[in-house]
């Protein structure tokens, strides 16, 4: 089943998500066409139960949907709204329309009103998952969308001058968690697709009469990337091995804290090999690494997950080996 629905999802992400949609977006323009081609062809609930109308996938299951999202730089965020309706279904309540996207932090009462900052898609979602100990959907509707300044960047502070009235209750989760794996993944396809530029741009480049991708130096850096995309995909699928659509904290900070790790290298790695074309808005990488390093501070960096891991294994009395078999091993997820 998960099989055919990537093949479709890769399918209708290339044929709808191509470039110019892609900066007509982040420019500022209706996302509405975009969105709706994804929801009418089912993928919002490929994790919603089969009795619910959805696929019935788990969160390991959808990995591939996720990646397929993040390789095409899917401008919507269409794999946090599948977790979402996954656990409205799980409560029995009416799904909602419209992108659902994850607050990063608590929300904070100011003299402006309740402010959600950095929300990660909150320039284009229709309802936020806020959790301040008894998390809900809140309705962008009625609230001030403010854009964080950043060339192109969805990311967006979402301030409601009063909690809205039309909440919808959700189940008691490790929400931070489970958008940090969320985010890994999408990382492991972004890094997968700036893997296959790389690759393919030191081949056609040449540079002193043969391909650029001949020469010691840049293959030491591009299998150097090639290691970092591999191994953020397996940390990404172990903080996913959980049953149904949550996730263990102590697998997320191994997800998330090494993928947020690897992003910066990895862009690096990809604009050093592709030189000055790899920032102009025409060419495709930037669009990747742009998302790579705001999925790397989104819902905690390296540094903070690093941090959130250790205090894991230090609250049990399991030594470091053990930790790791019977923590962090996805057999035991």
């Amino acid at each position: 089943m998960q099989d055919m629905l990537a093949e479709a999802m890769e399918r209708l992400l290339a044929d709808i998500c191509q470039p110019e949609t892609i900066r007509a977006l982040e420019a500022g323009q209706p996302k509405e066409a975009l969105w709706t081609a994804l929801a009418d062809a089912g993928f919002a609930d490929a994790l919603s139960p089969e009795a619910a109308g959805g696929a019935g996938l788990s969160l390991r299951e959808a990995v591939p949907l996720i990646e397929s999202c993040a390789r095409h730089a899917l401008p919507l965020p269409l794999p946090l709204t599948m977790v979402v309706r996954a656990a409205l279904a799980e409560t029995g309540a009416h799904s909602v329309a419209g992108p659902i996207t994850i607050a990063a932090a608590a929300p904070q009462a100011g003299s402006d009103g309740i402010r959600c900052a950095r929300v990660p898609f909150g320039a284009v979602a229709d309802w936020i998952v806020v959790d301040n100990g008894l998390p809900a959907l809140w309705p962008v509707h009625g609230a001030s969308i403010e854009g964080d300044g950043i060339y192109a960047s969805l990311d967006a502070d979402i301030v409601w001058p009063a909690p809205p009235g039309d909440a919808v209750p959700l189940p008691l989760a490790d929400w931070q968690a489970i958008a940090a794996c969320v985010s890994a993944v999408q990382m492991a396809g972004a890094m997968t697709r700036i893997l296959e530029m790389t690759i393919a741009y030191a081949n056609d480049r040449s540079q002193f009469g043969r391909p650029i991708g001949k020469f010691q130096a840049l293959q030491q850096q591009i299998s150097v990337l090639a290691e970092r995309v591999f191994a953020t995909r397996m940390a990404a699928c172990i903080g996913c091995a959980a049953q149904g659509w949550r996730v263990e904290r102590a697998a997320a900070a191994l997800a998330k804290g090494y993928a947020s790790e690897a992003a910066t290298l990895a862009a690096s790695i990809a604009h050093a090999v592709h030189g000055a074309i790899g920032i102009t808005a025409e060419f495709a990488l930037q669009s990747y690494t742009r998302r790579l390093h705001a999925w790397r501070l989104a819902y905690g960096a390296e540094s903070y997950w690093h941090g959130e891991l250790g205090e894991l294994w230090l609250a049990g009395k399991a030594s470091a080996l053990d930790f790791v078999r019977t923590t962090l091993s996805p057999a035991a997820t």
